[in-house]
């Protein structure tokens, strides 16, 4: 089963690139971004598609131009993440087929961004809105709207941000930081792939 949970693998390098979607994949996260500032992320990224591109949907974040969600493309990404929201990059993301996940944080963001034809919403940073702040968007957004919180979000917050409106979560050093090894990797996945599931029940 795939949870509505993303790996945000900031600072990854590519050696380890395969290695880790494994890992993340194997205990049950199966949506996977690169942030763009991370050591040569259009290689990480072409590693984890070649290796397992066809059981996770991976890509960047970080993505501020037309011209990265182009590079994206040309390595097989096929998910783009913001931590903004640009028309543009939006369109170029949309007209290449891939998801779009722009940032956002205020209503006008929020329909924007629908407007310009994204995938869903990232809420960035998340416990600048709060929970009070998501019901209240939530509640003028269409119901189908798909809302990812980013910044601030845990698994022991998972199941208030779910009773506010939350769709999924974006998650970065609680599950990856430089220099941990993939044991500990895998646990931190399956630590909080278990605190999503019980959140969710």
């Amino acid at each position: 089963m795939t949870r509505p949970l993303i790996a945000i693998l900031r600072g990854i390098e590519p050696r380890e690139a395969a290695a880790t979607a494994a890992a993340l994949i194997d205990a049950g996260i199966a949506i996977i971004e690169v942030p763009l500032n991370s050591p040569d992320p259009l290689d990480s990224i072409e590693a984890m598609v070649q290796a397992h591109g066809q059981h996770a949907l991976i890509g960047a974040g970080t993505v501020l131009t037309a011209e990265e969600v182009a590079h994206v493309h040309r390595v097989g990404g096929r998910i783009v993440v913001s931590p903004n929201c640009r028309e543009r990059v939006i369109d170029a993301t949309r007209t290449l087929g891939m998801q779009s996940w722009p940032g956002v944080l205020t209503p006008t963001e929020c329909f924007d961004a629908l407007r310009w034809g994204a995938t869903g919403l990232k809420v960035f940073p998340a416990f600048q809105m709060g929970t009070d702040g998501l019901k209240a968007v939530r509640a003028v957004l269409p119901p189908e709207t798909q809302i990812y919180m980013v910044g601030g979000v845990g698994p022991d917050t998972f199941a208030e941000w779910l009773r506010a409106g939350a769709d999924g979560f974006g998650l970065g050093t609680s599950l990856y930081k430089p220099g941990l090894g993939i044991d500990d990797i895998a646990a931190r996945a399956r630590d909080t792939v278990a605190a999503y599931d019980e959140a969710a029940a």
